[in-house]
């Protein structure tokens, strides 16, 4: 039987926000099996240079992913939306192993199912090396701040 996650499309602007929101919420949990659960089982992906399919291949990339991307906060916001299809911007800030911070630039098409549930994501991504001082994302959003855009730099 399928799962549902709503809201479902036809995406309105206001469920669109919804779905965008409830991506960030996930992904700054870090826990690879949550955020994998709002996929198609046979969900497709294009992260930078990667290809994915399906869950479990989710969850390993993403298990990897945040093991090696520590301290790992994430700001999404609704760039357009169509029918089952929402595409957003983003930018994330994290640090590797020798301590170098990072934000991470990037954007993201994404096409739903009928349950909610997203099918194909594709990720264009670019780092840029920040210093520990230059950091403004830390930890989830607050609830006022929801929706909120974030500067381009």
């Amino acid at each position: 039987m399928p799962e549902d996650r709503p809201p479902f499309p036809p995406f309105t602007q206001e469920t669109a926000l919804r779905k965008v929101q409830a991506a960030e919420d996930a992904w700054n949990t870090r826990d690879p099996r949550r955020v994998a659960s709002a996929y198609t089982p046979d969900s497709v992906w294009r992260n930078r240079d990667t290809f994915v399919q399906g869950r479990e291949e989710i969850v390993t990339f993403l298990t990897r992913k945040w093991e090696r991307e520590l301290d790992y906060a994430l700001r999404k916001n609704l760039w357009a939306f169509h029918d089952n299809r929402i595409a957003v911007r983003f930018q994330y800030e994290w640090h590797d192993q020798a301590g170098q911070g990072w934000r991470s630039y990037g954007n993201e098409l994404w096409e739903f199912d009928e349950h909610g549930l997203m099918s194909r994501r594709e990720a264009s991504i670019n780092d840029v090396a920040i210093s520990r001082g230059d950091r403004r994302i830390h930890g989830p959003r607050p609830v006022d701040e929801y929706g909120a855009e974030f500067p381009l730099r």
